[in-house]
C-alpha cells in the first residue's frame, strides 16, 4: 500500500497538464483567454517572450525523500490518531498545505470551486455580491463590494473583514466549497464584520439573492465630459464599455471633450478585458507584460491602431480597492501618457495565477507570473501610485492601515518592494467626492490640451 501510494503521489507531481494563464481579483479570478478580442474590438497584438531559453522545459528531480517521509507522516495519523480519520480529507488536507505557504492566491479548487470560478467571468450567481480574500485563519477580507448588490446596499466596504457567518467564527474549512457567503437567493446571511475605525465588530444582515453583474456604466457629468464605471472585468465588459462610450458620445454630439474612467475598488477580472478596454483608448504602445518561469508564463500586449476617444484627455479615478486587472488598465494609459491618474495607491496585486485542470473536476489555482507595466514596472506589493492623491472625507471611512497586497501574510514580494510598503497603502474612497476631483482635474487636462493646440 505504501509503495502504492508513493507512486501515486511521483505520477501527481510529474503530470500537471499545461494551459492558459489566467487572470485574478484576489478572490476569484476568471480566465485570460491568450489574447482574445472581445466582441467587435480590435485585436490584439500578443508578442512571444524574447527570453532565449523560453523553449527549454526545466527538468525538475522529484524529491523522493520528502515524499518518503510524507507517507511516513500520512501513515503514522492514519494508524495511530485518536480518532479514525478519512483518508480523502487527509489527502485534501495535504493537498492545501503544499498551497498554503506560497502566496494568498494559490489554492486548491475543488469541483464546485472551479465552477464557481468559472461563474466570476459571466457575473451570475447566487450570493451577497462581494469579491473577498480567504485569510490563513478563515477569516475573508473584503476586496470589494459590487455595484448595487445586496453586499454594496447593506454597507460592506472594501476593506472589511468578515470574522463570523450567523454567529459561527470562520475557519479555514468554512470556505471550501461554494462558501458560506453563497446560498439559496431570498435566504438571509448575518455577517459579523471589523472594520477599521470601529469601536467594536459590526453586525450586518445581508438577503442573497442571484447576482447579475453590470459590469459597464456611464452618464454624462457634465456637457462634453462624460463617466464611465467599471466594477469589474468580466466576459462582456470590453462590448459593454465600447457600447456606453458610444452612446456617451451621442449625447455629446458626436465627441467627448473628456472621460472620467472609475475603477475605484474594482478588484479586477478577465485580464483580455481589461487588455481590449486599454486599446480601445490608445493608438499605439504596449499594454502589460508578464513575466515568470515558465514559458507560458511569459507573454506582451500591445496595442492596435484605433483610440476611439480620438486622443479626447482621460483621468482614471482608483483606490486601494482598485487591484489586479484595474491595475494593469491604469497602468497602461499611465505610462503611454494617454491618462492622468487620480485617487490614492492602488491594491497592488500584480501577479498571474494559473488555473490548471486536474482529471477529477478539481483544479489547483497557481500564482506562475507577475505583471509589468509599460515602463517595466511591477505592481505587485507596489500598485499604482496616482498623479494627484486624494484623501477620504471621512478619516474613519479609511482603510489604509488594513488594506493592501503588501499587508497579506505570505504575500509574493514585489520586485521594487521595502520596509516601508506597507506604510504607503492607501485609501477607499466613497461617494461621489473623488468623481467631483477627478471631473476639476479632467479640465485641467482639457484646458491644456486647448492651449497647447493654439499654439
Amino acid at each position: 500500500m505504501r509503495r502504492r501510494l508513493l507512486s501515486l503521489i511521483v505520477a501527481s507531481l510529474l503530470v500537471l497538464p499545461a494551459v492558459h494563464a489566467q487572470e485574478a481579483p484576489p478572490a476569484q479570478p476568471p480566465a485570460m483567454e491568450d489574447g482574445e478580442p472581445g466582441p467587435g474590438g480590435k485585436a490584439v497584438e500578443v508578442a512571444p517572450s524574447d527570453d532565449p531559453d523560453a523553449s527549454e522545459s526545466a527538468t525538475t528531480k522529484v524529491p523522493l525523500e520528502e515524499i518518503r517521509r510524507y507517507v511516513g507522516v500520512y501513515n503514522a495519523i492514519r494508524e495511530a490518531y485518536v480518532d479514525p480519520v478519512d483518508d480523502k480529507a487527509l489527502m485534501h488536507s495535504a493537498i492545501r498545505g503544499l498551497l498554503l505557504d506560497l502566496d494568498p492566491h494559490s489554492a486548491y479548487l475543488e469541483r464546485p470551486d472551479a465552477e464557481a470560478f468559472d461563474e466570476g467571468t459571466t457575473g451570475a450567481y447566487d450570493g451577497i455580491g462581494v469579491e473577498v480574500m480567504q485569510l490563513p485563519d478563515g477569516k475573508l477580507r473584503v476586496i470589494a463590494p459590487i455595484d448595487d448588490t445586496p453586499a454594496d446596499k447593506a454597507g460592506i466596504k472594501a476593506g472589511d473583514t468578515i470574522v463570523a457567518v450567523d454567529g459561527k467564527p470562520l475557519v479555514p474549512s468554512d470556505n471550501d466549497g461554494p462558501g458560506p457567503l453563497r446560498g439559496k437567493p431570498g435566504t438571509a446571511v448575518r455577517l459579523t464584520i471589523l472594520r477599521d475605525g470601529a469601536d467594536k465588530p459590526l453586525d450586518i444582515e445581508v438577503q442573497r439573492q442571484t447576482i447579475r453583474v453590470a459590469s459597464v456604466r456611464g452618464r454624462m457629468l457634465e456637457p462634453g465630459y462624460g463617466y464611465v464605471r467599471i466594477a469589474a472585468f468580466q466576459v462582456d465588459s470590453a462590448a459593454d464599455f465600447q457600447r456606453v462610450l458610444a452612446r456617451l458620445q451621442r449625447e455629446a454630439g458626436g465627441k467627448l471633450q473628456g472621460l472620467v474612467l472609475d475603477l475605484r475598488s474594482n478588484p479586477g477580472g478577465l485580464l483580455t478585458s481589461a487588455v481590449q478596454i486599454a486599446d480601445d483608448l490608445l493608438e499605439r504602445g504596449k499594454i502589460v507584460s508578464t513575466r515568470g518561469r515558465a514559458p507560458i508564463s511569459e507573454a506582451e500586449f500591445s496595442a492596435t491602431p484605433g483610440d476611439r476617444l480620438a486622443g479626447a484627455p482621460v483621468v482614471v479615478l482608483v483606490d486601494a480597492g482598485s487591484a489586479s486587472a484595474s491595475e494593469v488598465l491604469a497602468g497602461a494609459l499611465h505610462d503611454n501618457k494617454r491618462a492622468r491618474v487620480v485617487g490614492s495607491r492602488t491594491f497592488g496585486k500584480g501577479s498571474v495565477q494559473t488555473v490548471l485542470p486536474l482529471d477529477n473536476g478539481d483544479s489547483v489555482k497557481l500564482t506562475t507570473a507577475r505583471y509589468y507595466t509599460p515602463s517595466g514596472k511591477s505592481i505587485q506589493a507596489r500598485g499604482i501610485e496616482p498623479d494627484v492623491v486624494l484623501k477620504p472625507e471621512n478619516a474613519n471611512a479609511s482603510a489604509a492601515s488594513e488594506f493592501a497586497e503588501v499587508l497579506l501574510p505570505g504575500h509574493l514580494r514585489g520586485d521594487e518592494e521595502d520596509d516601508r510598503a506597507g506604510a504607503r497603502a492607501g485609501d477607499v474612497l466613497d461617494g461621489e467626492a473623488p468623481i467631483a476631483a477627478a471631473l476639476a482635474e479632467l479640465k485641467k487636462q482639457v484646458a491644456g490640451a486647448a492651449v497647447t493646440q493654439r499654439r
